[in-house]
């Protein structure tokens, strides 16, 4: 099974609302038909407004949506590119490796339906100071426990971009996504976990140290979002 994963536009003269339903009424049954599964979409909407100071384009305005999905294999995915360019001003898509070393064991909702609190997607670039092998040491190896032991996330999921599948895709290397209680929104202490101020400045600066081993932030985009999963 392959993992891909399509940032989408929403055309302009549609309302966010409508847009919704166009794409978990209309779009992935359409997916099911060209042989997809398993999907998640993340949709920057009135629910997660309050986050919008968190919002980070690094690169061309961010999407309104990402939409992932599982397949036999991405040779098989234009009739789905059809289905979603259909629903999309654009998308841009991508073959990833998926690794989860935090599952959501805490929450649950009903298919279709909104999931507790925000998932947090951020979108990374390798630094050119780093090989590969450097840089997915770092994050997977080492990052990934400081990331766990200091924030509140009860879920994250990391996505290695193993090619991106369509024409003029943004160049990012890995998609992030994490989620975060519904304090988070709009509140960057809430993504900590801390008892006092002391502990909340410790792990603030812990994040810190250990996301510039390998991040620019100047090349990292951040996209608040509500979840809603479809097997």
């Amino acid at each position: 099974m392959e993992k891909l994963v399509y940032l989408l536009w929403k055309p302009d003269d549609t309302a966010d609302n409508v847009w919704h339903q166009q794409l978990t009424q209309t779009l992935i049954p359409a997916l099911r038909i060209a042989g997809a599964h398993r999907f998640r979409l993340n949709l920057a909407d009135a629910s997660v407004a309050g986050a919008d100071s968190m919002r980070m384009a690094c690169q061309s305005p961010l999407p309104d949506a990402l939409l992932s999905f599982w397949m036999n294999s991405s040779h098989e995915r234009h009739p789905a590119e059809k289905a979603l360019s259909a629903q999309a001003k654009q998308i841009a898509g991508y073959s990833v490796c998926e690794s989860e070393p935090l599952p959501d064991a805490l929450h649950s909702a009903p298919e279709g339906e909104r999931c507790y609190g925000m998932n947090h997607i951020v979108f990374l670039q390798k630094p050119p100071r780093l090989s590969r092998e450097e840089w997915l040491d770092i994050w997977l190896e080492s990052h990934t426990a400081i990331a766990i032991d200091t924030q509140q996330n009860f879920g994250y999921r990391q996505n290695i971009v193993v090619r991106s599948l369509t024409k003029h895709a943004p160049a990012y290397d890995a998609i992030v996504e994490e989620n975060f209680p519904p304090e988070a929104i709009g509140n960057q202490d809430a993504f900590y976990r801390y008892d006092n101020p002391g502990q909340l400045a410790n792990n603030q600066k812990r994040m810190f140290q250990s996301c510039v081993r390998f991040i620019d932030f100047d090349k990292m985009g951040r996209l608040p979002s509500s979840e809603f999963n479809f097997k």
